[in-house]
């Protein structure tokens, strides 16, 4: 199953425990940061429709 995740700002620590107890696989997950200047909007949006799971951090 693969996940993406998307994160407002830089994943802390403990963010980026629970990323791998939920996707234990690193090769069926995505981050995505928003805090980063070259967002490509349109890849983003594809992909919130084509993984499995999308879970945003705030």
């Amino acid at each position: 199953m693969k996940t993406l995740y998307i994160c407002k700002s830089k994943p802390e620590e403990k963010t980026n425990k629970f990323m791998e107890i939920i996707t234990p696989d690193k090769n069926a997950a995505k981050i995505v940061s928003l805090s980063e200047d070259d967002i490509n909007w349109d890849s983003l949006v594809e992909d919130i429709f084509s993984y499995d799971k999308v879970i945003c951090w705030w």
